[in-house]
């Protein structure tokens, strides 16, 4: 006959090996873990998330795949890895403007950016840079260059960014606040369109992300004025930080990042971010991040919440002071 002593022995034996398990079932790999992305193919966070996919594995997974679930600005991917199963099987690759922005931007989200997420550890980091064409002059040189010439040319107060709440978007909002001037945003869907629009002489002005630059600037069919980086890029040695121009309140590094479930593991968490970290230490990553203007800049979770609230912290008021919300 068992005893109610033993059933309660065997009870606390059972939920032991039960809280036991993760770390058990972590000794075998996992067969295949999703990274997704909240972007069509092809863009920045696509390529990072292929570029550590591809070299993703050691003691974590036999191979990660891709899933792009594009639209509304990287939300359905967010919202479809809050509601996946916190068994390392699901990850999510994103910019850190959905986590660190949105909440600012959006009334509504469909997840909490710190409650339903797990941090993994930032992969790559990238600024954003100001770029003119063919309307502008070639005596504008520089950034207070560039303000002076809209003074005298106010019919061409409109910049382009890839896409309306970006970062982008609020660095042009912020250059002209602090220049008194009232430079007005002309959305596109992602940087190619507006970038074509910019070599054509349909706009004057372009911000978005470095990389998404590179290629034009290499081919002379475009002016760089100013990067957002703290410190001159080693892509772009010869353009002058905004910083370096005076406006020190447009500095800014953008990361992007992995993300697992809320209730993932810290087992899990830990290998999934040591895969990670071995993928962006093979010099094929590296090089292929540096192509698109990206450094491979691996960190653990704990840095990654950290940045995540500071970032917060610093955004918040910048998009209250800008007075932009996704109704507006």
């Amino acid at each position: 006959m068992i005893t109610r002593r033993q059933l309660v022995a065997t009870a606390a034996a059972s939920a032991a090996a039960t809280a036991f398990a993760p770390l058990q079932a972590w000794g075998q790999r996992l067969k295949a873990t999703k990274i997704v992305v909240g972007f069509a193919p092809g863009g920045t966070t696509d390529l990072v998330a292929r570029r550590v996919a591809d070299k993703f594995g050691g003691s974590f997974a036999e191979t990660a795949i891709v899933d792009n679930r594009s639209g509304a600005g990287g939300q359905i991917a967010c919202v479809t890895v809050k509601n996946a199963a916190p068994d390392g099987q699901t990850l999510l690759c994103t910019p850190y403007s959905c986590m660190v922005i949105y909440p600012f931007v959006y009334k509504k989200l469909g997840y909490d950016p710190v409650a339903d997420f797990a941090p993994v550890g930032i992969a790559a980091t990238t600024t954003q840079a100001m770029a003119v064409g063919p309307m502008v002059p070639a005596s504008v040189k520089s950034a207070p260059d560039y303000l002076e010439w809209v003074r005298a040319n106010p019919q061409h107060t409109g910049y382009g960014s890839p896409a309306p709440g970006s970062t982008s978007h609020f660095l042009g909002a912020l250059l002209g606040m602090e220049a008194r001037l009232p430079l007005v945003q002309v959305p596109y869907r992602g940087a190619v369109p507006g970038i074509a629009d910019l070599i054509a002489g349909q706009i004057p002005v372009m911000f978005t992300t470095t990389g998404d630059l590179l290629p034009h600037y290499k081919a002379g069919k475009l002016r760089l004025l100013a990067t957002s980086a703290p410190r001159r890029t080693p892509f772009t040695p010869d353009v002058p930080t905004f910083a370096e121009q005076g406006f020190a309140n447009l500095s800014s590094e953008e990361w992007f990042g992995l993300y697992a479930p809320a209730q993932t593991s810290a087992a899990v968490v830990k290998s999934a971010n040591e895969a990670m970290r071995a993928a962006l230490q093979d010099r094929s990553v590296i090089e292929a991040l540096a192509g698109l203007g990206l450094v491979a800049s691996a960190s653990s979770p704990e840095e990654m919440a950290q940045s995540q609230r500071a970032q917060t912290e610093r955004w918040g008021p910048l998009v209250k002071k800008i007075g932009f919300t996704a109704e507006s």
